[in-house]
């Protein structure tokens, strides 16, 4: 497995950890680094690791979704929407 895709990734953590501790106007083109840098890293990740997040999200987003068809049932006393 190709480890390519730790490049960009280091270079968007440490951007981002200059985007945190400066104020300045050089924190939001830091930030706009980042963020490409952090894109970038995902797209040249092997399809295991993309695989791998894509699974996280999709649990994630579900338990998400179901608390908050909890919380719309409570505040109005309707029956919640079936998950699969």
């Amino acid at each position: 497995m190709a480890l390519f895709f730790l490049i960009p990734l280091c270079t968007a953590l440490a951007t981002g950890y200059l985007f945190k501790k400066s104020s300045d106007e050089i924190a939001y083109l830091a930030g706009v680094f980042a963020a490409i840098s952090l894109i970038l890293s995902l797209v040249l990740a092997p399809w295991q690791i993309q695989f791998g997040l894509l699974i996280i999200v999709l649990i994630i987003t579900n338990k998400l979704l179901q608390e908050n068809d909890s919380k719309q049932t409570q505040l109005t006393q309707k029956t919640p929407r079936e998950t699969k």
